[in-house]
């Protein structure tokens, strides 16, 4: 008897133990989707200064739209296009037509969100050239 109750106590415990791995693997799971995110939208933004050097160095006319993926040469490689609604997927990139942001939603549902702005001189914010940068806005939840 004194043997079954210690397996039931070693079984609990174990159970236990998997159960806070699962969630601290769930947390770092959400954390690494989030650092690829901004290695993302690092890279959207050196590709934004690109277009604009060279626009400031040779000339020419900028895009008109307010998408930044119409802006830069390399969409991300989940990028769905732009829609009126939100597409049904996880962890993808698209562009929301109304809102006119670039948004990213993740595994949980959460998105990210980024609008190119044309005055975002004064605000402080690094990698703007002439007022023109990609901002995050406050994420929203689905």
């Amino acid at each position: 008897m004194r043997r079954q109750f210690e397996f039931a106590v070693v079984v609990i415990v174990v159970a236990v133990l998997a159960i806070l791995a699962m969630q601290a693997l769930q947390r770092t799971r959400g954390e690494v989707e989030e650092a690829g995110v901004q290695a993302e939208v690092a890279s959207l933004r050196v590709q934004l200064m690109e277009r604009l050097a060279h626009h400031a160095t040779f000339g020419g006319a900028l895009p008109t739209s307010e998408n930044p993926v119409d802006w830069i040469r390399l969409a991300p490689n989940n990028y769905r296009g732009a829609h009126d609604q939100a597409p049904v997927e996880r962890r993808i990139w698209y562009y929301n037509k109304a809102a006119r942001e670039l948004i990213y939603v993740f595994d949980d549902g959460h998105q990210a969100r980024f609008r190119l702005s044309r005055t975002a001189g004064g605000s402080g914010v690094r990698g703007v050239i002439g007022g023109i940068g990609l901002l995050r806005l406050e994420d929203a939840r689905q």
